[in-house]
């Protein structure tokens, strides 16, 4: 499991650099944080319930709990996300949708805020299919 991880870490971090990325690929200044964050989502016991494992740009990371998605099949859907940072404190929250690409075990990531995206990104199944390793970033549009 933990090498699927590491695989899909790297491919994510390695194809922004091979220049497959859409958008700006300039460095950011001095101090600032890169914006691209990680976030592992493995199914629960409960149905329709995925916990979270996140980071961002290596600064701030915790757990999180996305509720009320399906309650059968794979990670599609609709959910509700609560992020906290490792101290247990409060730190963020959206509505989470999953889509699955077609063919294969890949996914489009999107997270609202008030009807707008505040960020997107792209997962891939690991573990056999009980996670989902989803690499992504904060857009402005």
């Amino acid at each position: 499991m933990l090498r699927s991880v590491w695989f899909a870490v790297a491919l994510m971090v390695l194809l922004p650099a091979s220049g497959h990325a859409a958008g700006p690929t300039t460095a950011p200044k001095a101090g600032e944080p890169l914006n691209i964050g990680f976030v592992l989502y493995t199914r629960s016991h409960t149905p329709g319930v995925l916990k979270a494992r996140w980071n961002y740009a290596n600064a701030y990371s915790g757990p999180g709990l996305a509720t009320g998605g399906p309650t059968t099949g794979g990670f599609a859907g609709r959910y509700h996300v609560r992020y906290f940072l490792e101290n247990g404190q409060f730190s963020d929250e959206y509505d989470l949708e999953i889509q699955r690409r077609a063919p294969g075990d890949f996914y489009d990531v999107a997270w609202i805020t008030d009807g707008k995206v505040s960020a997107r990104g792209v997962g891939l199944e690991v573990a056999g299919g009980k996670s989902l390793a989803v690499g992504w970033r904060r857009v402005a549009d």
